[in-house]
């Protein structure tokens, strides 16, 4: 159908079983077409020399696509072919030219797909509160290695930090460092090798960019401050404190796991029995921790609250712990050690088992250390040896909980 486009015109066009189109015959090769649920839409044919016919879509009917706004824009689009421009190709490459904000969240949705849930929570978060508000709105073409290097100073020196507000009694401190600098680079690295796997740009300009050097080494208890930091739980029970984070604190010192995977344990991945925790998650995927005599008598011995399933309750009503680290500033400080943190209780754990003579290979099966390269290399251990490693070690830690000085 031939006919010189108007509203009347358009409105007038109902749905068929196959696409409908009607030509415009003051611009030639501009055309509406309706497809069979109705919707319309308006746009241009064309061809190159030498190409096959080509269709621009315009836009769909409706604000700011009027008959005459379209029309208008099919002759701008054909006088783009007379001087031997392709639209269509312009246009890919327009879509192309996307900022990093655009970038990041196409790579949150497309680009993510073997990543665990925590892993995905903490790439949106610094994506939100350091990569968009330090490099969002540049064009990803545009930017380039000294932009990225720029970038992690930035970060490195607190530019993106923030006190938000995130409830009528939440709230969210986005601090900086030289960590956090370190830890964005990296993802930053990922998302733009992304890019290059979607065509939008040719090299990755996080690559070669120079890290900061981190804080101080890890930090390991000695025997003495191990039968300080057992008085010192004592005392926070003697006193009244939380049972839960009392219990929490041992099991980090006597099993080597990470904080979370202690806070978010449940009773259904802890057998006493077998000797085993069950990690149905961590941050190397699902795995088994040997259970010591010592902390399997901790299990045994600790209290099970209806309606929850995590081992270490917290306040609220079926759910774990939080807040563990207020409770451990007080006992660290009992104890006189104030530079110590949480995850020291872990490093802790492994120098144990170094200074009694373990194998660093068997230690770093306790440990659960799963990079692709170190599952290889443990492989070939049995869980003899590790079992033996992990007795050992708790029953030192273990003892020195419980001595008591003269």
């Amino acid at each position: 159908m031939k006919v010189k486009i108007t509203k009347r015109i358009v409105d007038a066009q109902a749905p068929d079983q196959k696409d409908q189109f009607v030509w415009d015959t003051e611009a030639k090769g501009f055309g509406l077409k309706v497809t069979p649920t109705g919707r319309k839409v308006y746009l241009v044919q064309y061809r190159l020399p030498g190409t096959a016919t080509k269709r621009y879509t315009i836009g769909r009917h409706g604000s700011p696509w009027t008959p005459d706004a379209a029309r208008s824009e099919a002759l701008r689009i054909l006088g783009m072919v007379a001087s031997g421009l392709d639209p269509a190709a312009e246009k890919r490459a327009a879509k192309a030219d996307i900022t990093v904000r655009e970038l990041c969240d196409r790579y949150m949705s497309d680009g993510v797909h073997s990543k665990k849930q925590s892993t995905l929570e903490m790439d949106q978060s610094r994506i939100e509160r350091h990569v968009k508000p330090l490099l969002g709105r540049k064009r990803v073409k545009a930017v380039t290695k000294s932009d990225v290097q720029r970038f992690v100073r930035d970060v490195a020196e607190g530019k993106s930090a923030k006190d938000v507000k995130t409830g009528p009694r939440g709230r969210s401190i986005v601090k900086g460092g030289p960590g956090v600098a370190n830890r964005t680079l990296g993802m930053l690295g990922a998302i733009f090798e992304f890019a290059i796997v979607e065509g939008l740009r040719p090299d990755n300009p996080a690559r070669g960019v120079k890290k900061f050097k981190e804080g101080r080494p890890a930090r390991f208890l000695s025997n003495d401050e191990i039968a300080r930091l057992g008085e010192a739980l004592r005392e926070e029970e003697q006193n009244g404190g939380n049972l839960f984070a009392v219990a929490a604190i041992r099991l980090l010192l006597l099993t080597g796991c990470r904080k979370q995977e202690i806070l978010k344990l449940r009773w259904d991945e802890v057998d006493i029995g077998g000797g085993f925790l069950r990690l149905s998650d961590s941050k190397t995927g699902a795995k088994p921790v040997h259970l010591a005599a010592p902390a399997r008598a901790l299990l045994s011995e600790l209290p099970r609250v209806a309606d929850n399933p995590f081992v270490i309750v917290g306040s609220n009503p079926g759910g774990h712990l939080v807040g563990l680290q207020k409770i451990w500033n007080r006992v660290r400080g009992a104890a006189g050690l104030d530079d110590v943190r949480l995850h020291d209780l872990r490093h802790s754990f492994a120098s144990v088992g170094a200074r009694s003579g373990e194998s660093l290979l068997v230690i770093g099966k306790v440990l659960g250390h799963a990079t692709q390269s170190a599952t290889g290399r443990y492989a070939h251990l049995s869980d003899d040896p590790v079992r033996a490693a992990t007795e050992s070690i708790a029953a030192h830690i273990g003892g020195e909980l419980e001595r008591r000085k003269s």
